[in-house]
């Protein structure tokens, strides 16, 4: 608990430097590409063009999920996706990729997967501004249920930080870290409701799907966009469930993070 503590206290006193080192790796990041930083939107765009045309036109002939389009179903889902998997790859890697910036710099190691992260987060916001433009058209008007999204958006924030300090830290003691990450995102990725629905799923599934924390996420997000409900309050234990996983993985991230930072460059 002394260890969560302190390293939330070293993200609340690095706050702005966070943002700068975020702003930083955001130009550092699409320096060299004539479209610079519309990749972050064009890129993703695409993939949601082959995810509708598979999953959509393709399994799905189109059909409508719980009332809604499948296109707008997915979209309010999937943009979440784009935020955490980069957030959580990049933050495990990032440590281990900034080592000798460390060595350089007077600031607290926590802080480097926390301006990744931030970094991915601005990133996401420039996805999820045109998907509320497309919902607006379609008929999904900003209605008091957007009020819950900063709550997701920062219960995001806040399960990343949590797993990539332990990721980030095991993955400097343990290379292979980074490709047992990479492997389970993809099946996560299968795992969370972002781009197929079936409310027959055998129990079993169903529970693995509902232990996984990103599904809480997504359809929180779904909620909100598309104006369903006050997911976290309707899903109170869910919200509990959530939040107790979140902080007991701030908890052992933190502890493992202050046990082996001072030794980060004894394992390059």
């Amino acid at each position: 608990m002394k260890s969560m503590f302190k390293v939330i206290h070293e993200q609340i006193r690095s706050f702005y430097l966070i943002q700068r080192l975020a702003m930083f790796e955001i130009k550092s990041a699409n320096n060299n590409n004539y479209l610079g930083i519309l990749w972050e939107f064009i890129n993703p765009m695409i993939q949601i063009g082959i995810y509708w045309l598979i999953f959509g036109f393709g399994i799905r002939g189109n059909q409508d999920i719980e009332g809604v389009p499948f296109i707008y179903w997915m979209l309010s889902g999937i943009v979440v996706w784009f935020f955490a998997s980069p957030a959580i790859l990049e933050g495990t890697k990032s440590i281990h990729k900034r080592i000798n910036m460390i060595a350089k710099m007077s600031f607290p190691m926590s802080t480097i997967p926390s301006y990744v992260i931030t970094s991915k987060l601005y990133q996401h916001f420039m996805i999820l501004v045109p998907v509320i433009i497309i919902l607006q058209f379609a008929g999904y008007y900003v209605s008091t249920y957007y009020l819950q999204l900063p709550y997701f958006i920062l219960a995001a924030v806040i399960f990343i930080l949590a797993l990539t300090l332990i990721t980030s830290t095991l993955a400097m003691v343990i290379r292979d870290v980074q490709m047992i990450v990479q492997a389970v995102m993809r099946m996560v990725f299968y795992i969370t409701p972002l781009i197929w629905y079936n409310p027959r799923l055998p129990e079993a599934l169903t529970f693995l799907i509902k232990v996984n924390p990103l599904t809480y996420i997504a359809e929180g997000y779904r909620a909100s966009l598309l104006g369903t409900g006050w997911y976290f309050i309707d899903n109170i234990n869910y919200t509990f469930y959530f939040w107790g996983l979140t902080i007991i993985l701030l908890m052992i991230g933190s502890a493992l993070h202050l046990k082996f930072r001072n030794q980060f460059v004894d394992y390059l």
